[in-house]
């Protein structure tokens, strides 16, 4: 269940900063900023894919306006998966995983 994101990643003129853009807005006209797993301990859409990121490792910095997602890489961190971990945003249901009926 859920609906996969669209994502396109641009260039950066810095190889350590990552931007993608999506096909919906997360934040409206508002800019998040993210640095830690606990300035990401909300619940909104873009609180879930920055804590997302954090976890994964080698990120600095989340930061998204609208539907423009950039991310700082630390020194020698590629920016592998990243891609992949922003389409499933709103993927609640995997391949194999059966949802639980009450």
């Amino acid at each position: 269940m859920g609906q996969p994101v669209t994502v396109v990643q641009k260039p950066s003129t810095k190889a350590w900063i990552v931007r993608f853009e999506i096909n919906r807005s997360l934040t409206g006209m508002g800019h998040e900023r993210y640095r830690s797993l606990e300035d990401a301990s909300g619940d909104r859409p873009p609180d879930v894919l920055a804590r997302r990121l954090l976890e994964r490792g080698g990120i600095i910095s989340v930061h998204v306006y609208s539907n423009t997602i950039t991310v700082q890489l630390a020194h020698g961190v590629s920016s592998d998966g990243l891609r992949e971990l922003i389409e499933q945003l709103f993927v609640h249901y995997r391949d194999g995983v059966q949802p639980s009926i009450p």
